[in-house]
C-alpha cells in the first residue's frame, strides 16, 4: 500500500537535521521502534505528511521540509517577561526548558531566554521554528487505519478492547 493523506497508518524510521548541517536533531533510526501515526490527524509536521504521501513500503527519501511547513516561522512576539515570582523553586540557566500549561489546557514548552533578579524571558517559540529540517525517512509500514482508530485518533486503539481488555482511555471498557 502507498501512503495516503488521510486515514493511513504509517510507520517510519527517521533522521532529522537542521537542514545544511550535521548535527541530528531527532531520530529513531535502529531503535527497531518506527514512528506510528495516521496521516490527517496532525500528529506530525504538515511538511512530512506532504513528503510521504505516494510512498510506499520499504521506500526511502530526503525530505527537505520549510520552516513554515515544518514548525513554523520563529515570532519575535511568543517571548514573555514575567516576574521571576512565578518561577520560585526552579534553578534557572540560560536555555533551560521549562514545560507548563498553556490557557486551553495544553502542555507547552518554554525556553529560558535570560534572567534579573526580578524578571524572566521565556520564549514560546518551538526550539526548531525558523528551521528548514532535513528528514532522511523510510517507510516501514502503511496500511489503512481501522475504525476504531480513527475514530480515537491513536494507533492501536481498540485493539485491547477487541481482545477482552481495556483499550487504555480510561473510558471504563473491558
Amino acid at each position: 500500500m502507498t501512503v495516503t493523506n488521510e486515514n493511513c497508518v504509517v510507520g517510519i524510521e527517521y533522521e532529522v537535521k537542521e537542514a545544511g548541517t550535521t548535527e541530528v536533531v531527532d531520530s529513531n533510526k535502529g531503535s527497531g521502534q518506527p514512528l506510528e501515526f495516521i496521516m490527517g490527524k496532525g500528529q506530525v509536521i504538515p511538511g512530512l505528511e506532504k513528503g510521504l504521501c505516494g510512498m510506499g513500503k520499504d521506500e526511502s527519501a530526503d525530505l527537505m521540509i520549510p520552516a513554515a511547513d515544518a514548525y513554523g516561522d520563529y515570532n519575535a512576539e511568543a517571548i514573555q517577561t514575567l516576574p521571576i515570582d512565578q518561577f520560585e523553586g526552579v534553578e534557572l540557566k540560560e536555555g533551560l526548558t521549562l514545560y507548563g500549561q498553556s490557557e486551553d489546557g495544553q502542555t507547552t514548552q518554554v525556553i529560558v531566554k535570560a534572567f534579573t533578579e526580578e524578571t524572566v524571558e521565556i520564549d514560546f517559540n518551538h526550539p526548531m521554528a525558523g528551521k528548514d529540517l532535513m528528514f532522511s525517512v523510510t517507510v516501514k509500514d502503511a496500511r489503512e487505519a481501522t475504525a476504531a482508530e480513527i475514530e480515537a485518533g491513536t494507533v492501536g486503539a481498540g485493539e485491547e478492547a477487541a481482545a477482552g481488555g481495556s483499550c487504555g482511555t480510561g473510558c471504563g471498557c473491558h
